[in-house]
């Protein structure tokens, strides 16, 4: 009588569990800040107060460029400019108030010599008309008065333009020429700063590549800078899978050389597609007091996602693809047979994964040996070191 043969094969229940998507790639560390140093202007380096390596603070002096021609020009324009000052102090204190009071005195003595050859003309009709005079004297008294009202009219418009237009043209001209002294003054000063290099972040000199008595060009790297008390490992990942980030989330590092990974916290998630790569750049930042991290350095990533407590799980080398693109997974019914359960996964990894539906808790799993085993296949559960039997049932002559 023949007997159905079983396949071995290994199988468990699904458990509840917790579950983290992990998202990995390939990254390299960056430094948190990065300073290329150029100078503004041509000079030969003149003294270096640094060597690579060395830790530096903003704004600390990093090397001077030859300036004996700036400080001499700067001395000059300081003169010029300190002359320009006291020019506009006696523009603003004397001259113009001096010219002023000038010009109000002498139009209230044309004024008092207005009114006097009026009352001497008024008094000498009286007389002429009494016949107590000649005609003669009263002639000479409207001549007087016709020039001391000529005269009144000259200092009126003379104190008026003073009032209006020569005062301030005075001091606009006196303003201008402060300005403009000043101007050059800041401008000379301007240029002799730019021969002191100086550190815009705190860091690390890592590049210096110049020497005293070399010709530093404008424009042209003479120091680098880098901070790195924490580094950035920069990656670019799919949009799905960027979309199942947040900033904050936690991240480990592997690093080549080193055998435990470290730990770091996405920092950004940029909000844009990068346009060449169509990805998303995220940046998990690595803290690095003790500088063992160095920047250039390739990296490996995993990033947490998505996370599921109390979920169903079972090992990912249990799931099976259908033509149609659907998982499935091998159950062993109560007979002992097998059987296709079609399954809805969510998170997965690469160890389990997370079973949405279409098994329970009291299902067992095939884990292993289930690949190309037809359905009502007699199996039995064997151990792991158990050598399978052939995929398809049969049956014994």
């Amino acid at each position: 009588m023949p007997v159905t043969s079983e396949v071995t094969v290994q199988a468990s229940l699904p458990h509840r569990g917790d579950i983290s998507e992990q998202i990995v790639a390939d990254a390299t560390l960056s430094p948190l800040n990065h300073a290329v140093i150029t100078p503004k202007i041509t000079s030969p380096v003149k003294k270096l107060y640094v060597q690579r390596g060395a830790h530096v603070k903003a704004g600390q002096l990093l090397a001077v460029l030859e300036n004996s021609d700036l400080s001499a020009a700067v001395m000059d324009n300081e003169g010029a400019y300190k002359s320009a000052e006291a020019a506009y102090a006696n523009a603003t204190h004397a001259t113009v108030p001096e010219d002023y009071t000038r010009a109000e005195l002498d139009l209230k003595q044309a004024k008092a010599n207005l009114e006097l050859s009026q009352s001497i003309a008024t008094a000498r009709t009286q007389l002429f008309s009494q016949g107590a005079i000649p005609g003669r004297d009263l002639d000479t008294a409207k001549a007087a008065l016709v020039q001391a009202q000529a005269a009144y009219d000259l200092a009126q418009q003379h104190f008026e333009a003073v009032q209006k237009t020569s005062n301030k043209a005075a001091l606009e001209s006196a303003k201008g020429q402060l300005d403009s002294a000043k101007g050059k003054f800041l401008g000379t000063q301007a240029q002799l700063s730019y021969t002191e290099i100086r550190s815009p972040i705190d860091g690390i000199v890592t590049d210096m590549p110049v020497y005293p008595g070399e010709t530093a060009a404008a424009g042209v790297p003479v120091i680098t800078v880098m901070e790195t008390s924490s580094l950035i490992a920069k990656l670019h990942i799919a949009q799905l899978m960027a979309q199942q980030l947040s900033v904050g989330a936690e991240a480990t590092i592997l690093v080549p050389g080193m055998d435990d990974p470290i730990a770091g916290k996405v920092t950004l998630i940029s909000p844009a597609l990068d346009p060449g790569s169509t990805t998303v750049e995220v940046w998990v930042r690595v803290e690095n007091h003790k500088e063992i991290l160095k920047a250039g350095t390739p990296v490996h990533v995993s990033i947490t996602g998505r996370s599921a407590n109390n979920a169903l799980l079972i090992p990912t080398q249990s799931l099976q693809t259908a033509q149609d693109g659907g998982k499935f997974v091998m159950v062993i019914a109560a007979d002992g047979t097998a059987h296709k359960h079609p399954a809805t996964i969510g998170l997965q990894t690469a160890t389990i994964s997370q079973v949405l539906s279409g098994i329970t808790d009291k299902d067992m799993v095939i884990t292993t040996g289930s690949y190309a085993l037809d359905e009502d296949t007699k199996v039995k559960v064997g151990a792991a070191d158990d050598k399978p039997d052939a995929g398809k049932s049969g049956e014994d002559k």
